[in-house]
């Protein structure tokens, strides 16, 4: 009996974080990985606060012990729908974080994101607008430990030490991306390789979805979180027994940039005078990047253009090996991990998870959804466990 309640203990801390995330969260990332240049989205960050709402690029594997971090960040925190920048590297990682300065409301309108990632240097541009630069040992970094990057969006629960508090009231909330593409770089050129109009209402081709815990570990990327409405790609944060897309309503508003032509000028060694945005050489579709899809433009935004919204670093999950956002150390930065309040990393699943769960305690009373699930387990569970421990995993990546 003494042994059965040790089990009936573990069992307890094992299924307890999973019976309380009552909340749904998604991830959408590219199945390729993408070397030197540009980095584009058109889209619009999911509002309210506790909603930390990213599109970010990753270096595959980047989260295993012993390997080099490489993440660059666009995140959108807080009430006042606030956009950190994040550039995040190291072996262990550390985070250098930037608080950007922007112009129209990054939650209620569409906004271009774009990197431009060069042997020289890491740019962060909205609408055209260049907001952040980096040179130096910081390019370097990136340079000399990541040959290619994946695109990755997400949407997830923040807490008071970083993106906000959630009120779960307030959801559903949706975040919405219009298009993505991608401009290889070479020889001081960026030449458009590939767009994704997310046209079907299926997942499309070299895309993938999330199933792991997001950084705070308060909650769980879901597949059903992730849909494809009218021409976006849609990703929700929900309540765990409500997962999809209810009452998603993408929209098409005007304002911002439609995209960067198919050529663009050139970012790092050649400067920015050399072409460096994306309404200078390469220009966007109001300064003749064109308005069609094979110049890169946006068919549906011509003349007015596409805001659009990126981000995720906030999602994935942190490595065993990465740093608590901010800091450099051993700590599970993103996905299942704490975050700082210097920012949160993004990425895949970390190898190990933390066991704290959502606020205000936890009960064995079956709770609807995935919930009751891991609920019916708990019997077998106890059972098996009697004769051999079990260490806790993770998920792996899903389509």
């Amino acid at each position: 009996m003494k042994n059965f309640v040790k089990v009936s203990s573990f069992v307890a801390a094992v299924l307890c974080p999973q019976l309380c995330l009552a909340t749904g969260s998604a991830e959408l990332y590219s199945s390729k990985s993408y070397g030197y240049g540009r980095f584009e989205a058109r889209a619009r960050f999911a509002p309210g606060d506790g909603v930390v709402s990213a599109f970010f690029l990753w270096k595959d594997g980047s989260e295993k012990a012993g390997t080099f971090w490489n993440e660059l960040d666009f995140e959108k925190i807080g009430a006042a729908c606030s956009l950190q920048s994040n550039s995040i590297y190291g072996n262990p990682s550390a985070n250098h974080t930037k608080q950007q300065t922007t112009q129209g409301d990054l939650c209620g309108g569409y906004h271009t994101y774009a990197y431009e990632w060069t042997a020289d240097a890491v740019v962060w541009l909205i609408d055209g607008m260049e907001v952040r630069r980096d040179t130096g040992a910081a390019a370097q970094a990136f340079a000399d430990n990541a040959t290619a990057m994946q695109f990755h969006f997400n949407i997830w629960p923040g807490d008071a030490t970083f993106g906000g508090t959630l009120n779960p009231s307030t959801l559903p909330v949706h975040q919405y991306i219009d298009w993505v593409q991608y401009s290889a770089y070479q020889n001081g050129t960026f030449t458009l390789t590939f767009r994704e109009d997310f046209n079907a209402n299926t997942l499309p081709d070299g895309w993938l979805t999330g199933n792991w815990g997001s950084p705070k570990n308060l909650s769980t990327h879901a597949p059903e979180n992730v849909n494809f409405i009218n021409g976006y790609a849609v990703l929700s944060l929900t309540a765990d027994n409500a997962l999809g897309p209810a009452g998603a309503m993408p929209g098409n508003p005007s304002g911002g940039s439609g995209g960067a032509g198919a050529t663009g000028g050139a970012t790092g060694s050649s400067g920015s005078s050399a072409g460096g945005s994306a309404n200078s050489a390469g220009g966007s579709t109001n300064s003749g990047g064109g308005s069609t899809n094979s110049a890169g433009g946006n068919a549906n935004s011509a003349g007015s253009g596409a805001n659009n919204a990126s981000g995720a670093t906030s999602g994935g999950g942190p490595a065993a090996a990465g740093a608590t956002n901010g800091s450099a150390g051993t700590g599970a930065p993103s996905g299942g991990g704490a975050s700082s309040a210097a920012g949160s990393t993004n990425g895949v699943p970390p190898t190990t998870t933390s066991t704290s769960s959502d606020s205000g305690g936890c009960s064995f009373s079956p709770a609807p959804g995935r919930n009751a699930f891991w609920f019916a387990l708990s019997i077998p569970a106890l059972a098996f466990l009697r004769r051999k421990s079990v260490r806790r995993g993770r998920a792996g990546k899903s389509v």
